[in-house]
């Protein structure tokens, strides 16, 4: 019998990179997208000789509104269907909204929402067709607090993800398809170094609140498997987004202002 296959958007680095080497740990064919090739490559071998698992790498930039056919198209030239799906790739968008340009914002959106939509979308009736599935949608716990600012679209678009997964969790749950919103907070990956935000946010973020980017993807993978509709991982964010849940948003709010004025003095 064929292996199953699983897509990792984002996988050149951190929590892709980390979620491919599970998936191919648990056997797991994958295939790997990104913009950088020579990183999907290097990816691809080290798997393929750790794991003994195929592996395909396919360049796409999901800023391109052709991007999610172009990747499905490629996988099917192969002969091969999605049977699970990681909608990792992302990225942080800085500064006020009115201090970007419109065409950043729409860029923006469409990575960080969009192409989860429509990947999603396009691989769904197969998975419900065959009476299997997982997809995962790594959210953030900036999408089950108030919104940062200087970050504006980031928490509202993660918060979408995390409803857009809960009513795909409901919807599927009968036909064998496992639908989880990753919910993690700071991570050591290159997500702070894309956007120049890396010596900001280390001078102003506490140790402890730090996860590893392998941590993360192994609470993810587990919760995709038992079908759970939401992941926290770290018992230090599983408290403090309880915590936001009972504090009044204008509490939290405050706390936000003062974070950004703190690190507006450095």
């Amino acid at each position: 019998m064929a292996r199953r296959l699983c897509l990792i958007t984002g996988a050149s680095a951190g929590i892709g990179a980390a979620f491919a080497r599970i998936y191919a740990s648990q056997g797991y064919d994958v295939a790997l997208t990104a913009r950088r090739g020579d990183r999907l490559e290097a990816l691809a071998e080290e798997i393929r000789l750790r794991s003994g698992v195929e592996t395909f790498t396919i360049v796409a930039d999901l800023a391109e509104a052709g991007a999610p056919d172009e990747i499905l198209a490629k996988l099917a030239a192969h002969g091969r269907t999605v049977d699970a799906l990681v909608n990792n790739a992302g990225y942080g968008l800085a500064g006020a909204y009115a201090a970007t340009g419109w065409t950043e914002q729409e860029i923006f959106m469409r990575v960080m929402v969009g192409s989860i939509l429509e990947l999603t979308h396009r691989v769904l009736p197969g998975m419900v067709e065959q009476k299997f599935g997982r997809i995962l949608n790594v959210a953030s716990v900036a999408g089950l607090i108030p919104g940062s600012p200087n970050a504006t679209l980031y928490a509202p678009a993660k918060a979408f993800l995390v409803r857009f997964s809960q009513g795909l969790h409901i919807e599927n749950r009968a036909h064998g398809v496992h639908v989880t919103a990753l919910c993690p907070g700071f991570t050591y990956s290159e997500f702070h170094d894309v956007n120049g935000s890396r010596d900001r946010i280390a001078a102003n973020t506490p140790e402890w609140l730090w996860l590893d980017a392998e941590e993360v993807a192994a609470a993810g993978y587990e919760a995709a498997e038992a079908n759970r509709p939401l992941c926290v991982p770290g018992p230090q964010y599983m408290a403090l987004t309880a915590l936001a849940k009972i504090l009044p948003d204008e509490w939290v709010m405050a706390l936000m202002r003062t974070r950004l004025s703190r690190m507006r003095g450095l």
